[in-house]
């Protein structure tokens, strides 16, 4: 299918992108017409990353990119890391309220800046086969989930050549002038002709299967991979010259489609005087060590654009480990960090569990190893091979399994907050060059996973705030069931200003609130607190007394906030409910046949913008087996869905809840806020059922 919409919507390559039942994070899942070592910087994206697929998926909207300069406009980091020309499309795959992921298509840089409406049909027929597939493959109790690495889809070929004709096309390729050669995805050369070896000075079998500036050193240098990555996302032919040691010219063009590279080597007509100029006697040799050569730079620069917007301790410790690894070639990861005298594993990549937990809690001033040195001194140490390290630290290779390592401390304003253990599965020469890329991109980390933590101890207790300014517990009232959830916000770590109650008057009656206050910050917590206090005590007045008293307490505090509340007198013996509400919602009433309505109020105005607002009270029937359900605007808004079409989607899963208790009814209203793929507000929910005993 994938390959399909690529082929019929003659786009350069395309992704899928599945985001697993209650994550937030997008992994890539499928690619046709690139490899995955190619798009590694973005084969896991956290849903509020500014990138495409994660705006597509957060919003539920096609998200159209057409050319580099609308990419640095809207996507400055992603413009950053991928200077090229190019055509993207990202759009949602979902059904119903479930969100299974996301589609991205890439067209080559001639595409037309505006994408004709044939395109976007085709995307979204493909965005839906793929939804009605995965929400088929769930209900059979056999979900699609993303696998360790990404599957490669080849793409759809017009015809497939025979043995005659794959030798004719060998055969035209060696009549031509100059050399010919092809290269996959990933850069490697899958055809050369004779003249082409002879031109670069090697031969046939040494080239194939090869890179051509890994295999050739006088092509080593991060410019002409550089041309290669550009060709492959632009599609656009590609010119340079290269010198040969020790004097001859050659120019190579380039010239891409969604199955690989042809190119073209000729000697270049005149040695080009500018290049000549700067040429040694001696070829510098490429620098082994080098991280990753052009695609290593990227993945580094990709690295320190993301720390600069990570949030929390683990999207640090998945940055790092999904672009460094790359960036050097590396296998294995350990993120260490100092709490309470010992290290501490926060995250790690290519080892065991029963590898990880050896290291996990090492005293600081156990026996000397090479991670508690590098915080001690503060100093990186280097290991090209276990023959370098075991003199110093006997057994590290057996323990940890790996033949070479970089112990790099992380220091943030002066002092200590970690280390990072890299390490590679065969000896590896760490030269100057990747000692200082190391060394540096420690730095970046160290003073990314700083301000994690604070922004960590942050979300801790502004979230321990708010569940503070909640009820605990709600109170048994005899001849009511009764049921609540909250949820916080998916991001960001200020408290909300949701609240809800419920308020035993005596052995007939009770009272229910919900409302929710403008902002999320303390000042915001602070009001919700003085209202829930202001509601509590008037709660016995009729309803709209109730929430005048508590509106003219607000506009006296003079906030510069507003808050939404409804207020509901439960009378149990007369099986009746009088409401009130100042600019909330209306609830939700099950009635005990089963049918469900959203109730009509007058909605009257928010508390704490006039103190003469008056709130008219409505009575409606509330007999035994009825539900009447209280939410805040959070559980049915959502970017690009009509606010009347998600309520009336509430009421249609509260008419299908059947009999089930309380309890298990919020858990289904509240089902699809938690599956969402963002969640920008709080939900507060609040379930009375009058079952008609107890008293």
């Amino acid at each position: 299918m994938l390959a399909e919409v690529v082929r019929e919507t003659g786009a350069s390559a395309g992704y899928v992108y599945l985001l697993p039942p209650g994550g937030r994070v997008l992994r890539l899942t499928l690619l046709c017409g690139d490899t995955p070592k190619l798009v590694a910087p973005w084969s896991r994206v956290p849903l509020a990353d500014p990138v495409p697929v994660a705006d597509a998926v957060r919003e539920r909207r096609l998200v159209w990119v057409g050319s580099h300069e609308e990419m640095a406009r809207s996507y400055p980091r992603s413009a950053l890391v991928l200077p090229y020309s190019f055509a993207a499309a990202a759009a949602p795959i979902i059904t119903d309220a479930t969100v299974w992921g996301g589609l991205v298509l890439r067209w080559p840089a001639s595409h037309p800046p505006r994408m004709p409406q044939w395109e976007r049909d085709a995307v979204h027929f493909c965005c839906h086969r793929l939804g009605l597939l995965l929400r088929r493959a769930a209900a059979a109790g056999d979900p699609v989930l993303p696998g360790p690495e990404p599957r490669v889809v080849p793409p759809l070929r017009p015809r497939a050549p025979g043995p005659v004709e794959k030798t004719a096309a060998a055969d035209f390729a060696e009549r031509l002038p100059g050399g010919s050669c092809a290269l996959d995805q990933d850069g490697r050369i899958t055809f050369i002709t004779t003249t082409a070896a002879d031109l670069l000075g090697a031969d046939v079998p040494g080239l194939l299967g090869a890179r051509l500036w890994t295999e050739l050193p006088w092509l080593a240098e991060p410019m002409v991979e550089d041309h290669f990555r550009a060709v492959v996302f632009s599609h656009e032919p590609r010119s340079f010259t290269a010198l040969r040691p020790p004097d001859r010219w050659l120019s190579f063009h380039l010239y891409a489609d969604a199955s690989g590279i042809s190119v073209r080597i000729t000697p270049a007509a005149h040695i080009p005087t500018a290049l000549a100029s700067d040429v040694p006697e001696v070829p510098r040799p490429a620098s082994p060590g080098a991280p990753g050569g052009a695609l290593g730079l990227y993945h580094l620069l990709h690295l320190a654009a993301m720390l600069s917007e990570a949030a929390g301790v683990q999207d640090v410790v998945d940055m790092v480990a999904d672009q460094l690894l790359p960036a050097f070639d590396a296998q294995g990861l350990i993120l260490f960090v100092t709490e309470a005298g010992r290290l501490r594993v926060i995250g790690h990549r290519g080892y065991d569990a029963e590898v990880v937990a050896r290291f996990d809690g090492t005293p600081l001033d156990a026996a000397p190893s090479p991670t508690t040195r590098a915080l001690r001194d503060g100093v990186p140490s280097f290991f090209s091979s276990p023959e370098e390290a075991e003199p110093l630290y006997p057994g590290i290779s057996r323990m940890s399994g790996k033949a070479a390592w970089a112990f790099l401390p992380l220091i943030a304003s002066g002092r200590p907050v970690g280390c990072c253990a890299l390490s590679h599965d065969r000896p590896h020469r760490f030269d100057q060059e990747e000692r200082a890329a190391l060394t540096a991109t420690a730095g970046l980390v160290a003073q990314a996973l700083d301000r994690a933590h604070l922004y960590d101890a942050k979300h801790d207790l502004a979230h321990g705030l708010q569940a503070a300014l909640l009820p605990q517990a709600l109170p048994p009232v005899p001849g009511l069931e009764v049921a609540a959830r909250y949820l916080p916000a998916a991001h960001g770590v200020d408290v909300g200003g949701d609240f809800y109650d419920l308020i035993r008057l005596d052995e007939a009656t009770a009272a229910a609130a919900i409302g929710d206050v403008q902002g999320h910050n303390v000042n915001a917590a602070a009001l919700m607190g003085q209202v829930r206090t202001a509601v509590h005590a008037t709660a016995g007045a009729p309803p709209g007394e109730v929430l005048a008293r508590t509106n003219r307490l607000l506009t006296d505090l003079d906030t510069g906030l507003f808050t939404s509340c409804l207020y509901a007198h439960l009378d149990l013996d007369g099986h009746r409910a009088l409401l009130a509400s100042a600019g909330h919602l209306p609830p939700l009433l099950r009635h005990p046949g089963g049918h469900t309505e959203a109730l009509d109020l007058p909605p009257g105005l928010l508390l704490g913008i006039d103190p003469a607002a008056d709130y008219p009270t409505t009575e409606v029937a509330l007999p035994p087996g009825a539900v009447l359900v209280l939410f805040t605007d959070g559980l049915v808004e959502a970017p690009g869905v009509d606010l009347g079409e998600a309520v009336a989607g509430l009421a249609d899963r509260l008419a299908r809840a059947g009999g089930r208790s309380m309890d298990a009814v919020a858990e289904i209203l509240v089902e699809p806020a938690r599956q969402a793929a963002s969640r920008s507000d709080d939900i507060a929910l609040l379930l009375i059922h009058p079952c008609g005993s107890g008293r």
